[in-house]
């Protein structure tokens, strides 16, 4: 990679064996943990750990105080809000090494998650899905789902553009029709 091709604030720590894309932005007091990868265009705020062994995508936003561990897959374009909670161990314990025991989140393209919500190891967030700040997200979510409370319940559908769809699944901004297939799933028209 060409020199100054990314920008690390000098009070954050990159460790050794971590991969980092052309135009990232790493600020305050970060800490990259090996075997990571961040995509180009990405932005990591200020107070963020990562990894080890994490892969971030292009194109994502992670606000401050976020901790994104070893287990945890970020598709392209997600957006974590201000401390948003991730974890990797169904079942921690001090006193028990369970490192053997981490679960796979995968987060896919165009997911948003608001401040301060939680998601527990193991699942699978759909693309372009919604999380409310404050959520408690404890199942997999489909794509395109908003989820808002505790535990976290679908409330609706958001376009792929961003944009909460009104009764008729339209979204205005885009002038997209939207249906529910017979699984449940939003799909564009």
């Amino acid at each position: 990679m060409k020199k100054n091709s990314y920008y690390v604030h000098e009070s954050s720590y990159i460790d050794d064996d971590v991969i980092i894309g052309d135009k990232v932005k790493i600020w305050h007091f970060c800490h990259i943990r090996k075997n990571s990868s961040i995509g180009a265009n990405t932005t990591i705020g200020q107070n963020c750990m990562v990894g080890p062994n994490v892969i971030i995508g292009k194109n994502c936003k992670i606000q401050n105080n976020v901790s994104v561990y070893d287990g945890l897959i970020i598709d392209d374009g997600v957006f974590l809000g201000p401390s948003s909670v991730f974890t990797n161990v169904i079942n921690p314990r001090s006193g028990i090494d369970r490192k053997d025991e981490f679960k796979r989140t995968y987060l896919h393209k165009g997911v948003s998650v608001g401040a301060n919500a939680t998601i527990l190891c193991g699942l699978i967030l759909g693309s372009n899905s919604f999380i409310a700040a404050g959520a408690v997200v404890t199942k997999d979510v489909k794509p395109n789902a908003i989820m808002a409370g505790v535990p976290a319940k679908q409330i609706g559908w958001i376009s792929d553009y961003g944009t909460t769809l009104d009764e008729d699944l339209y979204c205005q901004e885009s002038n997209t029709h939207y249906s529910i297939n017979e699984k449940g799933f939003l799909y564009k028209k």
